[in-house]
């Protein structure tokens, strides 16, 4: 037997990466767009959302009314618009996969709580390539924490102009995976620096460092430095588009319908072991 199609909503929709997530949607039969949310002011307000993202018509406008009977929802908004869509979420029960970044400490504890009644899927990149390079840190940094002359992680990213918050949201997950393994079974706890200017003083071994570059329309790209004493290792993921993200988000939509309540993240959708 046939399954039906997902119902989807994309909050954001008039966005780039929602345009994105559209035009990707509407080309896969296994989903049916049925909403297409942004604020009550944008200029595209009542246009059909194909349109808007560069395709044929898929005749649903873009509005502010979320509609019945949705299957899910892709939040790719802003970080103050995120509270809104949980909650209508909330309302009606609904699956919810939020790739929105630059979400502050309030944010996550509301996506926190509303797990506790809808499977909710968060995570900073919806990369397949992102969260695979994740794991492959996660086992290089295992590899390398008890190296007598100490390892050196600096993480530096790069992001197109207009990304308002720096580091991305990816790179402090990067961060975060790193500082996790170093930390395990030891006494310590690793500083996370963002940046050096001027005389910082040595390098000290309990440390991550971070850059931010932001540059042209550079989609996003994470490099992953391990330095040691006569050699180094370098993880680099990059996307040539944002299609990659938008994709990673459609499985996540769809992967979540088969889930109770909970907080998952990309790794859970791709069967990562953590």
């Amino acid at each position: 037997m046939t399954s039906s199609p997902l119902s989807l909503v994309v909050h954001g929709a008039a966005g780039r990466m929602g345009r994105r997530v559209v035009a990707l949607a509407a080309e896969d039969s296994g989903i049916k767009l049925i909403g297409g949310i942004d604020s009550g002011s944008h200029p595209l307000c009542g246009n059909d959302i194909g349109t808007i993202a560069g395709i044929l018509p898929v005749g649903v406008k873009l509005g502010t009314a979320w509609p019945t009977g949705v299957g899910a929802v892709i939040d790719f908004s802003l970080p103050t618009a995120v509270a809104g869509c949980v909650h209508a979420c909330l309302s009606s029960r609904t699956p919810l996969v939020v790739a929105t970044t630059g979400l502050e400490d309030e944010q996550k504890q509301l996506l926190a709580e509303a797990a506790k009644t809808i499977p909710v899927c968060w995570a900073p990149s919806m990369s397949l390539a992102v969260n695979l390079t994740m794991k492959l840190t996660q086992q290089v940094t295992a590899a390398l924490k008890n190296l007598a002359s100490g390892i050196d992680v600096e993480i530096i990213e790069r992001h197109h102009r207009f990304k308002e918050d720096a580091p991305s949201g990816t790179a402090l997950k990067f961060g975060q995976i790193v500082a996790e393994e170093l930390e395990k079974d030891r006494d310590i706890t690793i500083a996370h620096v963002h940046g050096r200017e001027g005389k910082a003083g040595a390098r000290t071994r309990d440390e991550i460092g971070y850059h931010a570059v932001r540059v042209g329309d550079n989609p996003g790209e994470h490099t992953i430095v391990f330095g040691m004493l006569g050699e180094k290792i370098e993880l680099n993921v990059a996307a040539s588009n944002r299609d990659c993200y938008a994709t990673g988000a459609l499985a996540a939509a769809k992967w979540l319908q088969a889930k109770p309540p909970g907080m998952y993240d990309m790794f859970d959708v791709l069967g990562l072991t953590k």
